[in-house]
């Protein structure tokens, strides 16, 4: 293994910011792993450091194959994280939405592109995104339709569900995007948390991407296959809204099967504790996504669903 500085930035307050890159094996340039772009992506984070783990003991075995190098960078965005926000702390901008980057713009561009710089020419590469929405939802990964996708390079994931989705406008600035127009086959992995860690969903996403590096070529390891994985187009995932506001009892999780009219959830009066509106499923399906908030707004996406 080998540890390098990718990219620094001075700051005139506290020392400098340092993005951190763990290099393991020679050669070819096969597979780049990028975790917490944002200040509250602490499972993205954990996930890459127990890949750092992982790979160091491969690497102790022999097990990383010939030819064949391989970068994790577990953080890009540690200042954000130390004061736990979101997004850069001194004027609330997002760094995913800075690519390719511009080394004499923003602070937020000077990062993109010192870290863009570092992670060109890779064959595959895989960014542990988070949600913008807050709630469960099954671990996935996903790909921008683009022209430069192979879809079926997801199957080697071996999760049940993958997805495909056309770009839109605000896309084009994300490092997913610019990943493939450099002709990097790029994914974006979601676990099911983001602030908080969690075990179960981090080690499924660890086991996923060391499968999808075997399969590759890339290590050699004893990984169980995984899933037969399905591959659907966003478009049709199917959103349940909540037509009142209230206190949320949910009756459902990410990965449950319902039927037509089987009880979803109710929604309850914050004051007098009495049942204002009960949602029934209008179609069977799968739970990919679950609001687990307590407190719902009118209109806010309680469930995504994979309609069957």
């Amino acid at each position: 293994m080998h540890k390098q500085v990718l990219y620094s930035i001075q700051s005139p307050y506290r020392e400098a910011m340092e993005v951190i890159g763990f290099q393991f094996g020679k050669g070819k340039k096969a597979l780049c792993v990028v975790g917490a772009m944002r200040g509250n992506e602490v499972q993205q984070m954990y996930v890459c450091s127990q890949l750092v783990s992982r790979l160091k003991e491969l690497e102790r075995k022999g097990c990383i194959c010939e030819n064949q190098e391989i970068l994790i960078i577990p953080c890009v965005n540690y200042y954000s994280m130390n004061i736990g926000k979101r997004f850069w702390t001194m004027d609330n901008t997002d760094i995913n939405r800075m690519f390719p980057g511009y080394y004499l713009g923003e602070t937020t561009q000077r990062i993109a592109d010192g870290l863009f710089q570092n992670i060109q020419g890779y064959a595959y590469g895989i960014q542990l995104a988070s949600f913008y929405q807050q709630g469960d939802f099954l671990p996935h990964v996903k790909m921008m339709e683009t022209g430069f996708t192979d879809h079926d390079e997801m199957m080697n994931f071996g999760l049940p569900y993958a997805f495909v989705r056309t770009p839109r406008p605000y896309d084009t600035t994300t490092l997913n995007y610019n990943w493939q127009v450099w002709e990097t086959k790029a994914f974006s992995f979601y676990t099911n948390e983001t602030e908080f860690v969690d075990e179960i969903s981090a080690n499924t996403a660890v086991e996923s991407i060391l499968r999808f590096m075997v399969n590759k070529g890339i290590i050699k390891a004893d990984i169980s296959d995984g899933c037969m994985t399905e591959i659907i187009s966003e478009d049709r995932l199917k959103q349940i809204h909540s037509p009142v506001a209230g206190i949320l009892k949910n009756y459902v999780k990410t990965g449950d099967a319902f039927y037509k009219g089987d009880l979803l959830c109710e929604l309850l009066d914050p004051l007098e504790g009495n049942v204002i509106k009960r949602i029934e499923a209008p179609y069977d399906g799968i739970v990919f996504f679950r609001y687990n908030r307590p407190l719902v707004f009118e209109k806010t996406v309680l469930y995504k669903m994979i309609r069957v």
